[in-house]
């Protein structure tokens, strides 16, 4: 099997890191990819670049944030499979062979990969060996997506975030956890994935390292919000995750002391 792979990246202002984002993508030892880039609202030449590659350029008329180039990635994407790639990161070259490979042996509704995180070492997930879990508290515990949400970490059947309306919640800056989270708890099949490394790198004026008092503060909001998420939605479903206190005194120490 040869199933066509959406690359959804999301551009905002980042001529510095598209070229060889889109090389990483074209050196691939799988062929089979529909590289879509959803440039939102630059103002650089992310557009000029684009257009000198063999990709798919969708173009936002404002800067609307990473959540909504994301999901105009997904609403537009042809692909059996899908995945989301940030411009100024790196995988290795068989990666989308090795998640393609295991994802479709398997039958499964999420295939995860490992991840070199550099600015956070011990955050560094990899995996030794394939293996599929099926069970809340194995797929948790496997891919600690609990505390790490990552998005980027995942490719996921296309039909599978269709069926279960699985989109990113707009206007927020932390918006993987919740995402993430929710995708590998409906997951009735997952697969872990080596061979696949995904590498996070942390550039200057990302989100996260963006300076700014009004900045900080919203995205203080948005990471308490994602963590009171988080708590609902393991109450709701009645299930714990690994690491991650669930009770109602938890819920207060969110909402009042981070």
């Amino acid at each position: 099997m040869n199933p066509l792979i959406s690359v959804i990246i999301p551009v905002y202002n980042g001529e510095a890191y598209l070229r060889d984002c889109i090389n990483n993508m074209l050196e691939q030892s799988y062929k089979n990819l529909e590289i879509i880039i959803v440039d939102d609202g630059s103002t650089d030449n992310t557009a000029t670049i684009a257009a000198e590659h063999p990709v798919r350029y969708l173009p936002l008329k404002r800067n609307q944030g990473i959540s909504v180039a994301r999901n105009t990635g997904v609403e537009n994407a042809k692909g059996e499979y899908i995945h989301f790639m940030d411009v100024d990161d790196t995988i290795n070259t068989d990666f989308y062979l090795e998640m393609a490979s295991a994802i479709t042996e398997t039958g499964s509704d999420i295939a995860c990969c490992g991840m070199i995180n550099e600015p956070k070492p011990h955050r560094t997930i990899l995996f030794e060996k394939r293996e599929v879990f099926t069970t809340t508290d194995d797929k948790f515990k496997v891919t600690n997506v609990g505390k790490w949400g990552f998005a980027v970490r995942y490719l996921f059947r296309t039909d599978f975030l269709n069926q279960n309306n699985l989109r990113f919640m707009e206007g927020r800056y932390i918006q993987d956890l919740p995402f993430s989270l929710t995708a590998v708890y409906y997951a009735k099949k997952m697969v872990v994935v080596p061979h696949a490394v995904y590498t996070y790198i942390l550039r200057e004026n990302s989100v996260t390292t963006r300076k700014g008092r009004s900045h900080h503060k919203k995205r203080h909001q948005d990471l308490r919000f994602a963590r009171e998420y988080r708590h609902h939605f393991a109450r709701k479903h009645n299930f714990k995750i690994p690491g991650i206190p669930t009770g109602r005194f938890s819920l207060f120490f969110v909402k009042w002391f981070t």
